[in-house]
């Protein structure tokens, strides 16, 4: 690789921009792509970037392999209520930099969520300055529309790979309907994820929280293509 091109893709993984090194396999010529940008146009190399998954392809030029380097997983948990405890120690197990948000400052304490990034923020505020992507999951946990719909307002209006949302199936329908009110149509309404985590039963904090983390993975793993 070209010290130049080397120097491009440490100076982009530094900054956390979501790139694809493409090399030519029959003539050695290498570029870096940025397919989730608005001037891209390579469709195989967004789906690779999408899918986490680096892959060999035809193109005009001869065979390419297109090797990816990804934002780092993130999960924003908006509400430090009972449940976010369980679930960001699983979340950050699995390999997602956790960060909590809530203004309470009773709630999102270190004692309760240890060497984590909180934000003492109204979540619109906060979901702005992390600046979701597409490796983010966002789950919303707080029962309380003050907090949960700025939140979901912000990542239903960005490209996040989850959004999830703590409640009753009543809570959801009230939920829905108030963003369909703001403007949301039913395409932006079924990517929230209500009530929140798979179908197992889940009663204990530590139960629904693996139900949450159990919904995000196979979310995650969903082929984009």
């Amino acid at each position: 690789m070209k010290a130049e091109l080397l120097s491009r893709l440490v100076e982009d993984r530094r900054n956390e921009r979501a790139t694809v090194l493409v090399t030519n396999l029959d003539t050695g010529e290498q570029t870096l792509l940025y397919p989730l940008e608005a001037d891209s146009e390579n469709e195989a190399a967004r789906t690779a970037l999408l899918n986490d998954r680096s892959q060999q392809v035809d193109g005009p030029d001869g065979r390419l392999f297109l090797q990816v380097h990804n934002t780092p997983l993130r999960m924003v948990l908006v509400g430090a209520v009972h449940v976010a405890q369980p679930l960001a120690r699983m979340a950050s197990y699995a390999g997602f930099a956790v960060s909590i948000v809530d203004p309470r400052e009773a709630f999102n304490t270190e004692a309760r969520f240890p060497d984590m990034d909180r934000l003492l923020s109204w979540p619109d505020v906060a979901l702005e300055s992390l600046g979701l992507d597409h490796r983010t999951a966002v789950v919303i946990l707080t029962h309380d529309p003050k907090l949960d719909d700025p939140a979901l307002v912000a990542a239903l209006g960005s490209p996040v790979f989850y959004i999830g949302a703590l409640g009753s199936r009543m809570n959801q329908a009230k939920r829905l309907e108030r963003m369909e009110e703001v403007g949301f149509d039913d395409a932006a309404l079924a990517r929230i994820h209500g009530p929140v985590g798979l179908r197992i039963g889940a009663r204990t904090p530590e139960e629904i929280a693996a139900a949450i983390m159990a919904e995000v993975i196979r979310e995650l793993s969903q082929d984009h293509s």
